[in-house]
């Protein structure tokens, strides 16, 4: 538990490592928590976590820079920052250098896209281990931001120009717009009741991924909000269903 990965701009990033019991090198599994890129932690991927060990990852999940002192793309930059950390001491935590993916939710899955699509020559690449690639081989996507010159409805989008998405940069800051076709496969989870960001952003993301022939899943949760819980009823499918969805593109892809 919080071992420091990278330190930028004197301010050293946790992660939390979580083993499996034997085997290895493992394929890995990065976990990057939500909550607006303002607030958050990475002790939320504890179950889950324990979940994934059994299914043979090895999970580690983030701290990263938030709002305030931090502005995007302060974010991104950490989280590029881990995964080349991650390589660079790959022996170390006997897990497997080509065989690493990310998983987010919210604020983590709009970080997680960008992670997946953009490359050095989007210039967050920074910091140390810069000798490693910040690329991953699968993602996972929970109601993500991935558009950010969308409208979205209940956002509080002054509060979002603090965090550093201006019409300067909302095109950049958005995965959309990186999406090539040498990008890895995404699954992407949406809620259709989803109260913060609309579903529409998973769709036009997963059209998006089509459109360049990038390997996509885009699952429609049926009465789900933002927290994927019900606004009324069940949801579908089931939370348990997610999991098997997750698991099993993660034996496709990543394992």
């Amino acid at each position: 538990m919080d071992i420091t990965y990278c330190t930028l701009d004197n301010s050293s990033q946790k992660m939390d490592v979580y083993f499996p019991d034997s085997g290895g090198p493992w394929p890995a599994l990065v976990y990057i928590h939500g909550g607006s890129w303002m607030h958050g932690d990475k002790s939320e991927a504890l179950m889950f976590a324990s979940g994934m060990t059994d299914q043979g990852y090895l999970v580690v999940s983030l701290n990263y820079r938030l709002y305030p002192p931090a502005r995007f793309p302060a974010m991104i930059e950490d989280v590029k920052c881990a995964v080349r950390s991650l390589r660079a001491r790959a022996s170390e935590y006997n897990l497997d250098p080509h065989r690493i993916g990310a998983m987010g939710v919210s604020a983590g899955g709009h970080l997680v896209s960008l992670l997946g699509t953009s490359d050095q020559s989007d210039g967050w690449d920074v910091g140390e281990y810069l000798d490693q690639s910040s690329r991953v081989k699968a993602v996972i996507a929970m109601a993500p931001v991935t558009d950010l010159t969308k409208h979205f409805p209940n956002a509080d989008i002054e509060a979002m120009r603090h965090v550093g998405f201006g019409e300067d940069n909302i095109v950049q800051a958005s995965p959309i717009t990186h999406v090539t076709s040498d990008d890895p496969p995404f699954l992407l989870i949406h809620g259709d009741r989803d109260e913060l960001v609309p579903y529409e952003q998973s769709q036009l993301m997963y059209e998006r991924l089509q459109e360049m022939n990038v390997p996509a899943q885009l699952v429609i949760v049926k009465n789900a909000r933002h927290s994927f819980t019900a606004l009324e009823g069940t949801t579908t499918p089931s939370l348990v269903e997610i999991n098997q969805i997750i698991l099993d593109f993660l034996a496709q892809h990543l394992k």
